[in-house]
């Protein structure tokens, strides 16, 4: 994440009452009409509109004053993102940042996870256990996900799972340290390295026949040296707030093939789920199919009322998944209905998504088509995941 020179602004929380949605849209609009921002603004939806995949404009003399569903009223909450400083921003585009007044989420504790590994299909990897302990609020913060867009080109390459300083983190998966200090953005020792005290393991296993690294960040205290041999589950050191952040959390990543920031894959597709829990993913393109870059999807809960927020990732320096080929996750999401919700081009459209239990839910939007929902086609058997029997030197 991008550190900002002045104070972070307050979140959104996913759920919030009508009168303080209300109050914080109205502030919000007087902020943008006296504000020039350098990030591109983000659009709100109605909160529950139709749910069909049939566009219908977005201006203001077309959107329903109340939802013509049978559901309640709520009016919508887009979190935002306060201009950057792009003195700072050109100096290092590694500033990380961790706001402390996100509020704490619904649920402050998650269930067990599936064991690792856990594969479900032939093309998912879920190798990789929680680094933060289920019984702590460890849900990665909504709108610093993978990809996300933070100033330009600066984009977020792992997750960040709030916990308190001092919290363990424990390792992922089995594998050898390969660092364990300052400076893991550049390879060699630097005090001031935006991932602070941070830890390196080099798994033994892999995928393709490529091997896997997990990335620790913003360490308080490093219990682990480099060349030490772990298991899943070990003390690495403590959650802290070294480097360039502004309160406590942990920076994860993953990375395949290389052991370099240009090599990171999505980590919400490593992570085994909650059991009972699942994870959306999805490609999002313009009706010609290229690429939409930060674009906004909403999924909505009906039930209870909930939404989850994501945005595409930006266009440098993360990368798809080979199979999934996917620009947006959003993962631990309990098992059950949901609508997904998007504008495009001045019209809004919707579709039904189920979420399965220890699974990965697969949709994608092409522009004014809308939403489709299935799995990608299966690609050849030479696919099948090939497994790194040792460490590479």
């Amino acid at each position: 994440m991008l550190k900002l020179n002045n104070a972070p602004g307050k979140k959104f929380s996913r759920q919030m009452t009508s009168a303080h949605c209300l109050l914080l849209f109205t502030v919000l609009a007087l902020f943008v009409a006296g504000c020039q921002t350098t990030q591109a603004t983000r659009t709100s939806l109605p909160f529950f509109p139709t749910y069909t995949n049939t566009p219908s404009m977005v201006t203001s003399a077309t959107l329903p004053a109340t939802p013509t569903s049978t559901l309640p009223t709520q009016t919508p909450t887009t979190p935002t993102i306060a201009p950057l400083a792009t003195a700072a921003i050109s100096a290092n585009p590694m500033l990380f940042v961790y706001p402390t007044d996100e509020p704490v989420p619904i649920a402050s504790w998650r269930p067990p996870l599936y064991p690792t590994p856990w594969a479900p299909t032939l093309f998912d990897h879920f190798y990789f256990a929680s680094p933060i302990d289920a019984n702590e609020v460890n849900i990665p913060v909504f709108d610093y996900r993978y990809g996300g867009v933070f100033f330009e080109d600066i984009v977020h390459t792992g997750i960040d799972l709030p916990a308190p300083r001092g919290t363990p983190i424990k390792a992922a998966g089995a594998g050898t340290v390969i660092w364990a200090g300052y400076g893991v953005y550049k390879g060699g020792y630097d005090r001031t390295d935006p991932y602070g005290l941070a830890v390196t393991i080099q798994h033994d296993f892999g995928y393709h026949n490529q091997p896997l690294f997990t990335i620790y960040g913003h360490m308080s205290e490093i219990n682990v040296v480099e060349g030490q041999h772990v298991e899943t589950g070990d003390l690495l050191g403590l959650v802290g707030e070294t480097g360039a952040v502004t309160g406590p959390h942990l920076h994860f990543e993953v990375r395949m093939g290389e052991n370099n920031f240009f090599a990171t894959r999505n980590p919400e597709l490593w992570l085994v789920p909650p059991i009972g829990w699942g994870i959306i993913a999805g490609r999002i393109t313009d009706t010609i199919g290229q690429p939409i870059y930060d674009q906004q999807i909403i999924i909505t809960d009906p039930q209870n009322e909930n939404n989850w927020f994501a945005w595409s990732y930006g266009k440098t320096t993360v990368n798809s998944d080979s199979y999934y080929q996917e620009n947006l996750v959003i993962g631990d999401i309990p098992a059950g209905s949901y609508v997904l919700r998007a504008t495009f081009g001045g019209m809004y459209f919707n579709t039904p998504i189920e979420v399965i239990a220890g699974m990965v839910s697969y949709f994608t939007f092409r522009g004014y088509q809308g939403f489709s929902i299935g799995a990608p086609p299966a690609p050849g058997a030479d696919f099948t995941p090939v497994p790194v029997e040792k460490p590479i030197p």
